[in-house]
């Protein structure tokens, strides 16, 4: 029998009632799996799970937001024989997750994860720190890490909307940035900076219409917005149009990417919902092609070039 572990984080997002865990270990039985459900008890314990499991597991499921799917990509990369993994969507926004198609019951999502297929994705670096799927930079991008856990569990996605009303009063800020993208110099003034691997960033789908998880490329998009009105025109757009044919937006692909800043900034980027903590002018971008993801099957034509 093929061997399952869920690692899961009981703190995820809005809490769900799961009355019964022996659903998940029917299911598991169904489809051939000897399952161990693994419960995270701090900040980073999942990597240090993800890290220390036998190299004989055949898929490990992140029970938890994209946070904790972070976490366990990190402790991954840490491996010498990297394991199969997939997210189990349980967190407030779940992009990932909902970019796979897994926006159904948790019973649903995990059925369809174990009747999916395993796939090679690429994996951004920044600094050598793993991303998933987004390291953004930008006044207001604090929300998914700064939102009080409290009102996500209560709330939910409306959580950040509460909290993010608050923060409008802060005034917007711009950066002096150089950067160089494959070899070739560039230089602007910039409030935003989005560096992606999804179709659906912050809750919002379709940020860009053809985004393939195993072309060897990221998206790269810096947005010099000069005012809050302007951000929600940038919102509304978003909407309607892929953000690279937004005015304003300066939009590439490339694997190979390096930021400095003029000065050293004065907020942290966020990846994958988290705070990345950093005190450098200088970033670097790059990518990794050495790890599958377990998908849904009806996600794969859509989301993957080979």
């Amino acid at each position: 029998m093929k061997k399952c572990v869920i690692i899961m984080n009981p703190n995820s997002g809005k809490k769900k009632k799961i009355k019964t865990y022996e659903k998940f270990y029917d299911l598991s039985r169904k489809y051939g799996y000897d399952l161990e459900i693994i419960f995270t008890k701090r900040k980073a314990h999942a990597t240090e799970i993800m890290k220390e499991l036998p190299n004989d597991i055949d898929l490990v499921l992140s029970g938890g937001g994209d946070g904790t799917l972070n976490e366990i990509v990190t402790g991954n990369t840490l491996r010498e024989k990297k394991l199969v993994i997939a997210p189990l969507p349980l967190g407030s926004t779940n992009d990932v997750g909902s970019m796979y198609g897994l926006d159904k019951s948790i019973y649903e999502n995990f059925e369809m994860i174990l009747k999916g297929q395993p796939k090679s994705i690429d994996v951004c670096f920044i600094n050598n720190t793993p991303f998933v799927y987004v390291a953004c930079f930008g006044d207001y991008l604090d929300l998914a890490y700064s939102t009080p856990r409290a009102l996500k569990e209560k709330y939910g996605k409306l959580a950040y909307i509460f909290y993010g009303l608050k923060q409008l009063k802060n005034n917007l800020h711009h950066y002096n940035i150089k950067y160089t993208i494959d070899g070739v110099e560039h230089e602007g003034t910039y409030s935003f900076i989005f560096i992606t691997n999804s179709s659906r960033i912050g809750g919002q789908n379709d940020v860009y219409y053809d985004v393939k998880l195993d072309d060897d490329k990221f998206e790269v998009a810096f947005a010099n917005i000069n005012s809050k009105k302007e951000v929600f025109k940038l919102l509304v757009l978003i909407n309607s149009i892929e953000i690279k044919d937004i005015p304003g937006v300066d939009y590439f692909q490339t694997n190979n990417l390096k930021i400095e800043f003029s000065e050293e900034p004065n907020i942290s980027w966020g990846i994958d919902g988290e705070e990345f903590i950093s005190k450098e002018k200088e970033y670097e971008f790059r990518m990794e092609k050495n790890m599958k993801m377990q998908v849904p099957k009806g996600s794969i034509k859509k989301l993957f070039k080979n």
